[in-house]
Order: C-alpha cells, then sequence, then structure tokens
C-alpha cells in the first residue's frame, strides 16, 4: 500500500533532501531488478506530474542501486551528471528526449556518467554542444556502462569515454547518426565521431546501426579488447565520414558479423584502419570474419589498412564490394574471402547486401574456429534496423548476412 506523503511545495521539496527522498520512495512504491537479477531500490519517477520533475533532481536524489524511471518525453536543457553505482537510468511508455539547447553538464556533454555498472536504457540524447566543441550525448567516466536501444543525433559527439585502463563500455540495439561539429571543415578543425572510445579495458557493440558521419569516424576505438558484432557501421549516400572503423592503438578486436560501407564522398579512402597511431597495447590482433564490406568510392578505396608491427591479422568469410582491391598481405591469415558483384546482392544501391540464391558466393563459407577461447563462428544474423535473429546450426554463407534471397 502506498504510504501517504506531506504535502509541500515543489521549492520545499527542492530545498529538503532527506524529505524528498523519503516521499518519492514511498509515492512511487515500485519494485525492480536489476541487469545482473539483484533487487533494487524502489524507482524514483521522473515526470511533468511526478514530484521529481526534472532528469537533474532524480541525479541529486538518486544512492547507489536505484532505478530511475524517465517518463516519455521532451526534456529541454536537463542535463547530469551521475556519480551512483549500480545505478538503472531507463524512460517508460516510449523514449524520453533529452534535447540540449544552451546547457551541459559539467562542459562535456548532456549526461557525464561517472559511476561503475550502470545501465541507460530507451533515452534519445541531441543538440550537445561545449566550449571545447566536442559536446557527447553522454560522457562515459565511469567504470561499467550499458547503454542500450538509445539514440544519438545532432552532438558534436555522439557518445565519448574518457581513458581508463578498468572501464568498460556496451553499447547495444542503439543508433548514432549525424553527430559532428557545426562547422566549415578546415585543417586543424574539430571533428564529431559517432562513438568515440578512449584507452579503457573493453568495448562491445552489438547490433546497432551507426550511419552518416560527417569528417570524424564512424566507430573510432583505443581499447585494449574490441567486439564489434552484428551491427550496420554505414556511411550511406548522405555520409562524410573518414574511417568507418578504426582502432588505431591496435589491441585486440574481434570484428564479426557487420554490414561496413563507406560512400563516394568519405573524407578517407581507407574503410578499416589499425594501429594507424601507434601500437599501446602488448596483443595486437584483429579478427575481420564473416563481414560485409562495401566500397563506394568510385575508382576505389582500400579496404583494410594494418600498419607495421601487427601480431595477428585474420580474414575470414568476408565479402567485399566496391572497385578497390583487398591487399592481402602474406603474414595475413586469409580464407574465404569474396569478391562480390552488385549482381550477387538483392540491392547494393539501396543497401540490402544479402546475398541472392544464385550467387556464386552463397555456400563458400569455412568453418572460422576459434581465437583465445572465443569462437569466431556467427551465433546471430544482424536485421535491419538494430534487431537479430539466433543462427542455425549448419554451413555459413560468406558475409554478414546470412539470409539468402531469390
Amino acid at each position: 500500500m502506498t504510504r501517504a506523503c506531506p504535502l509541500q511545495s515543489r521549492r520545499a521539496l527542492s530545498q529538503t533532501f532527506a524529505l524528498a527522498l523519503a516521499c518519492v520512495l514511498a509515492s512511487t512504491n515500485v519494485r525492480a531488478v536489476d541487469q545482473v537479477g539483484r533487487s533494487v531500490t524502489e524507482a524514483i519517477r521522473v515526470g511533468p506530474r511526478q514530484m521529481v520533475t526534472t532528469v537533474a533532481e532524480a541525479a541529486r536524489l538518486a544512492r547507489d542501486g536505484d532505478l530511475v524511471e524517465i517518463e516519455a518525453g521532451t526534456f529541454a536543457d536537463d542535463v547530469a551528471s551521475w556519480p551512483q553505482d549500480d545505478l538503472t537510468i531507463r524512460a517508460i511508455g516510449g523514449r524520453a528526449r533529452m534535447i540540449s539547447g544552451t546547457a551541459n553538464a559539467e562542459g562535456k556533454a548532456i549526461w557525464v556518467i561517472k559511476g561503475n555498472r550502470v545501465v541507460i536504457e530507451n533515452i534519445e540524447f541531441s543538440g550537445a554542444r561545449v566550449p571545447d566543441r566536442n559536446g557527447a550525448g553522454i560522457r562515459h567516466e565511469g567504470g561499467k556502462l550499458t547503454v542500450r536501444n538509445c539514440l544519438f543525433e545532432h552532438n558534436e559527439m555522439g557518445l565519448l569515454t574518457w581513458n581508463s585502463e578498468t572501464a568498460e563500455l556496451v553499447i547495444e540495439a542503439s543508433e548514432f547518426r549525424d553527430n559532428a561539429v557545426a562547422s566549415t571543415h578546415r585543417p586543424g578543425d574539430p571533428i564529431g565521431h559517432q562513438i568515440y572510445v578512449g584507452s579503457i579495458a573493453r568495448f562491445t557493440l552489438r547490433e546497432s546501426y551507426v550511419h552518416r558521419g560527417a569528417f570524424g569516424h564512424l566507430v573510432k576505438s583505443r581499447a585494449r579488447e574490441n567486439l564489434i558484432v552484428n551491427s550496420r557501421i554505414t556511411d550511406e549516400s548522405a555520409g562524410r565520414a573518414s574511417y568507418e572503423l578504426e582502432f588505431p592503438n591496435g589491441g585486440i578486436a574481434y570484428v564479426l558479423g557487420n554490414v561496413i560501407q563507406q560512400s563516394a564522398r568519405t573524407e578517407n579512402s581507407h574503410l578499416i584502419s589499425y594501429g594507424a597511431e601507434g601500437y599501446r597495447w602488448p596483443q595486437r590482433e584483429l579478427f575481420l570474419v564473416n563481414n560485409t564490406l562495401v566500397d563506394d568510392l568510385p575508382r576505389g578505396g582500400t579496404f583494410l589498412q594494418v600498419a607495421q608491427g601487427a601480431g595477428r591479422v585474420v580474414l575470414i568469410n568476408n565479402v567485399l564490394l566496391g572497385n578497390g582491391p583487398l591487399a592481402i598481405e602474406r603474414s595475413w591469415e586469409a580464407v574465404a574471402n569474396g569478391v562480390a558483384r552488385p549482381a550477387d546482392m538483392v540491392s547494393a544501391e539501396s543497401g540490402d547486401y544479402r546475398l541472392r540464391a544464385h550467387s556464386g558466393l552463397v555456400g563458400k563459407a569455412v568453418e572460422p574456429g576459434a581465437a583465445n577461447g572465443m569462437s569466431l563462428r556467427l551465433e546471430r544474423e544482424y536485421v535491419h534496423p538494430m534487431q537479430g535473429h539466433r543462427l542455425p546450426a549448419g554451413p555459413l554463407n560468406p558475409g554478414a548476412l546470412q539470409s539468402v534471397a531469390p
């Protein structure tokens, strides 16, 4: 039964922290379970008719282990820093839209996440601008952060992390688009990346859609270990990103089951780059398995560039469509990588890169084996947009998209 809460004005609520928190917990009476099945505290509900009306106020009230539920709607200039651990922040009843016009948190982002084991779900972030011109939807400055079913658009940076060798970032079923610095691009100008991961321990991108960049990279990661799996990383016809996927400092990179495409307007002819800024991590291994790589440059670009000094480069079951060749070095392990023609696919022009049943590439994949104790075989297939389904046991086809069209 919901307990009665003393009547207060909004002003009194904001002035009396302890009483406000008690009222919120009493009035919501919502129980929840966090991402690992533990019981968490009653929810702090945020909405125009709730006792907590702003996200910033919820960030002040929340404690470690809390659940914050934000009602669907638009929250203008409602920026916040979150220092709590074991925190879940999610929108209910639809997406909650965090729109930044003039405000920012700590001169960095719409939200700054500083806690460990934080989960963010169903939130949109748009419009972040800061004096340093790297305003992000989220700045990750904590331990482990999981972002799920979120949208980042029209910020200077989509999501930006700090450099901490113990931090981890997981992005699932999320979309990044049109994040860029609003200026004419000139040498030395800051450039907006859709996702920029610093020197952290681990980065996972799964079943997500990253597209339409401008000058910066679609995905750039300096992490020690990377798992880029079952995602669509595509510049499309309107984009003009630099690299589509870059690991500038090496590390271990598992790139499995992705559609990766660069547009004819790209700022850089390389689709994927590894080690271009010098190797930082002792393990220098790149595994490129069952990806569909598309290069729309009229004169052909470079599908993959690897700086000298890499330890292991493995290319298996990839499909390549474009005018440029895949230049395979002698030290690389390369097998069953097929060159496609537009006729092999349903409609490369419109971005449907499924193989047709008559393509000579169908059935030409091999079992990719394992690396570092992890299977390299695809378990799921990306389904646009931002979904996936489990693949049955049996032979694979080359490329990311296993479903064959008539």
